[in-house]
């Protein structure tokens, strides 16, 4: 049976794009009138064989019947004013952890914990990620008291102090997602999506939080064991397809981020094949988050060039993915992409 998959592409910005909207020869994406396109991959899948094809939007009525109902129904995903997360949103790394793989041990006491919270809403967060768990590759799994331990006094009084800001909790057990939601957390970003603990999707069902769908092939224990996809984007689309279906029973259903996991069971090519065409989950009709933070395949692509906080790469990946409709993007240094944030959405309106 084939299935077809709609990616908006050919995009246009700011004042072109307005213009362009409002002569009808393209389509906001998102919503967003400084951001534009007139033209889409329709990727075929049928069995074991993929092809694709560029059409621009004036030509979707000249495709055949069942596709051109599937674009349509696309179109609708792709074009929609989200709600919320319609600025850019820095979500601030912060990981009270011993053994991360970037900053593990400078953050896991409380005051130094607070502290960085501070600089990093000062210095442009929307968006505080707390974790007591280390999921890089062959990290070592902890018990859910522990792990709670490590984040307790942070997640109590978190919303108490910063009430402005939304606070996300990294974790997959069930028992630190129940005691998190009850000191008001907004998000629960789980990198098994639900999967790693049985009763976790119980606890989030029908919860007024934000519910991070992240894809990760295998876990962070050999994740990194020569990851094998048919076809990386669709495989993932997929996956998420799935997942959206089954949160979709809930009260709370629209409150879904998704998350394709950069560097969570993917080599280089995979993790540039999502990045490159990373606008094809828009038709999914969620907001979008991507975390390229420091990883590993900065460091692949520099080689000599390589830097300890990959500073540039992270930058340019956050730049390069907005330009393709991507709102949230998890970092470690907050000022320094904000910095470009501002610099481009400067250019951009001139």
């Amino acid at each position: 049976m084939k299935k077809y998959y709609t990616r908006p592409c050919n995009f246009y910005y700011g004042a072109i794009s307005k213009k362009l909207i409002k002569n009808k020869t393209a389509l906001p994406l998102c919503g967003d009138k400084n951001l534009s396109f007139d033209k889409l991959e329709i990727l075929t899948k049928n069995k074991n064989k993929i092809s694709t094809k560029i059409i621009s939007i004036k030509n979707i009525k000249n495709q055949k019947l069942i596709l051109k109902k599937k674009i349509k129904s696309d179109i609708k995903k792709i074009t929609a004013s989200k709600k919320y997360f319609k600025e850019p949103y820095i979500m601030g790394i912060l990981n009270m952890t011993p053994d991360s793989f970037s900053d593990g041990g400078r953050y896991n006491q409380t005051k130094k914990a607070f502290n960085r919270i501070k600089t990093m809403i000062k210095s442009g967060a929307n968006i505080i990620d707390i974790g007591g768990e280390s999921t890089r590759p062959g990290s070592i799994i902890i018990k859910p008291k522990n792990e709670w331990k490590r984040i307790e006094a942070t997640v109590k009084i978190f919303k108490k102090k910063f009430p402005n800001t939304l606070l996300s909790v990294d974790t997959r057990k069930s028992e630190v997602m129940k005691k998190s939601i009850k000191y008001n957390t907004d998000i629960i970003n789980d990198v098994s999506s639900f999967n790693y603990d049985s009763n976790s999707i119980n606890i989030v069902k029908n919860q007024n939080i934000w519910k991070v769908i992240h894809h990760m092939q295998g876990n962070p224990q050999n994740m990194q064991n020569n990851p094998k996809y048919q076809n990386v984007l669709l495989d993932i689309y997929d996956f998420f397809e799935m997942k959206i279906k089954e949160l979709q029973r809930e009260k709370n259903a629209k409150k879904i981020i998704i998350d394709p996991g950069i560097g969570f069971g993917k080599n280089l090519k995979h993790n540039l094949m999502l990045l490159n065409k990373i606008s094809l989950f828009h038709s999914l009709g969620f907001p979008i988050l991507i975390g390229t933070s420091r990883k590993k395949f900065i460091g692949q692509i520099s080689g000599k060039f390589d830097s300890k906080e990959r500073i540039g790469g992270t930058l340019s990946s956050v730049i390069f993915t907005l330009l393709q409709g991507v709102k949230i993007f998890r970092v470690h240094n907050v000022e320094e992409i904000k910095q470009g944030l501002l610099v481009y959405k400067k250019i951009l309106n001139q």
